[in-house]
């Protein structure tokens, strides 16, 4: 399946000089959609990924983090923005392009040791990805590896990342 054609280029979004990735039109197409869960799985199993919890950051990466981890037998995991978790957590501040944000993790949302894989939508400068893998080594977990339906090289954001595989469906 050619899943470029399911993702629509929306110029200017969200300021001028920019091409945003719409990935809404992916979501709503049921065989588009099956298909990114199926092929993202199958990469992971052919790539020895095992996890025992999938992290998704806030909020795309809910969408497909969720079915990825029923899919492989493990536990989802949120990354929220700050304030959005009701108990203790680890918090990390990280630049963006255009300033700063924060992420945040339950401090219990896993044993020591586990094993963890972290997906998104799309990695673009690696920024909100690194960030999300600094607040796994704070709960003392073990990083296997990132998936992201869409890797924008140009901004080398993977070169920004841990040295583990790092999974994409779609490359621009």
């Amino acid at each position: 399946m050619d899943l470029k054609s399911l993702i629509r280029d929306i110029p200017d979004f969200p300021k001028p000089g920019i091409l945003f990735r719409d990935i809404t039109s992916l979501l709503r197409n049921p065989e588009g959609l099956r298909y990114t869960i199926d092929t993202l799985t199958q990469k992971c199993k052919d790539a020895g990924l095992a996890p025992d919890y999938v992290v998704g950051m806030e909020s795309r990466g809910f969408i497909f983090g969720s079915p990825l981890a029923y899919q492989l037998g493990a536990g989802f995991i949120p990354v929220r923005k700050p304030g959005k978790l009701p108990g203790a957590v680890h918090t990390i501040e990280y630049d963006l392009e255009y300033g700063t944000d924060r992420l945040e993790i339950h401090q219990d949302a896993f044993d020591p040791g586990s094993r963890v894989l972290i997906v998104d939508d799309l990695i673009a400068t690696g920024g909100t990805a690194g960030a999300t893998a600094q607040l796994i080594q704070q709960t003392g977990s073990e990083l296997v590896g990132f998936g992201f339906i869409i890797e924008l090289k140009d901004l080398g954001g993977r070169q920004k990342l841990p040295d583990v595989p790092i999974l994409t469906l779609v490359e621009y």
